[in-house]
Formats: structure tokens, sequence, C-alpha cells
């Protein structure tokens, strides 16, 4: 009782701090903030960038959604394993082949059976380039072919980058935002190719959209 009493209470000031630093705002551009089960597939330059989207859910969104990490890093510390695991219930996974024992995948399709929502960084790890994105890795595609069912909502983060610069501790105040783009249709027949490509230029356009 305590534990969850205290991981709700720093969630709340998780989220809390997240506004105060960016001013985070949710713009939900093709989806409403309806409780359909989904994956908010997204870009990724920051080790906060779940943290931003999962703040601005609606609290009733944000309760049954569930971030997907690396347990590399949300592992390594005590403080670090009990936010990943009490506060945001992250499904997380090993991104190391060779010492995994639990498939990516099934642990992703089972957080889905389970009725969460997820939020997934396609492009597998932080994007430290000058390209808008990094090569889709399979894995939405395999849950979209698992789970044909469930919404997958491109979203696009803004200047969190900016924010928090990789190897910096302390942030920097800038305004951000999260951009929620129309439901990517799942076509049958399609192959992975075919489908990454088409998920990245969705979230590509996002990108554009949320720039004017």
């Amino acid at each position: 009782m305590f534990r969850a009493f205290l991981s709700q209470r720093v969630g709340t000031a998780i989220a809390l701090f997240a506004r105060l630093v960016t001013a985070v705002r949710g713009v939900w551009h093709g989806v409403d903030p309806v409780p359909h089960q989904r994956i908010y597939f997204a870009n990724h330059t920051s080790n906060g960038d779940f943290v931003l989207i999962w703040t601005v859910l609606p609290p009733a969104l944000r309760a049954r959604t569930r971030p997907v990490a690396g347990s590399d890093y949300w592992l390594t510390n005590k403080l670090k394993t009990f936010i990943g695991r009490e506060v945001f219930n992250a499904v997380l996974i090993d991104r190391n082949r060779d010492t995994r024992t639990n498939d990516p995948v099934t642990q992703m399709v089972s957080a889905l059976d389970d009725g969460a929502s997820l939020i997934l960084f396609p492009e597998g790890t932080r994007n430290m380039t000058d390209e808008p994105l990094l090569p889709f890795k399979p894995g939405l595609f395999h849950l979209a072919q698992a789970r044909s069912k469930v919404e997958l909502v491109p979203t696009w983060i803004e200047n969190l980058n900016s924010v928090m610069p990789k190897g910096k501790v302390i942030p920097v105040p800038l305004l951000c935002s999260v951009t929620f783009g129309a439901p990517l249709e799942v076509v049958a027949g399609e192959d992975k190719a075919a489908f990454l490509a088409r998920a990245q230029v969705a979230l590509a356009e996002l990108a554009q959209e949320a720039a004017r």
C-alpha cells in the first residue's frame, strides 16, 4: 500500500517537474485523447522522451499506458529501478541479444494483452545524428501484425533534445510539445519493409505539421 502511494506521489512530482521545465503541451492533431488501446510510436532523442508523452496524457490514459524502455538504463541502480518499475510500470527489455532471456516482442504483446497501451521508440536508440529519424527497427511491425486492432499513433516530440542534451544532468528550460497524429492503418499483406517505411513517413510528416 505504501509503495503504491509513494509511486503515485513520485509520478505526480515527475509530471509537475516536466511541465515546469518544458511547459510541455499535448497537441491532438489527428486523434482524440480517448481511452482506446494504442501504441504511441515516437521519435527518440532523449532519455526523457517517454516522460513527456506520459505527462501530457490525461490521467485516465496515463494510468494504463506503459513505456517500453531499456533495462540496461533503468535497472542500473535502486532509484532508477523504482522509477522504471514502480512509477512508470515500464516494459523493460534487454536490448543486448547476447544476454537477454525474454523476447522483447513477446513482452510487449503480453503488456497489450493485459490491456495496456504502449509508448514505443521504433528507432531503437537515441538519434544523435542530423537526420530527423533513424531507420525503424522491426518491433513495431511485429506488434502491428500480432495485435492489428490496437491503434498505432505517430507521436512527435519537439525540442526535448535541446532541453536534455546527452551527457547533461541539469535541464535547459525550453518550450516543448508532443503532437499526436492520425492512427496508421494496418494493410493486409503488406511486408515489413513497406510497413516500416510508411510508418517512418507518417512520423516525419507529423514533424512537419508540428513545426508549422
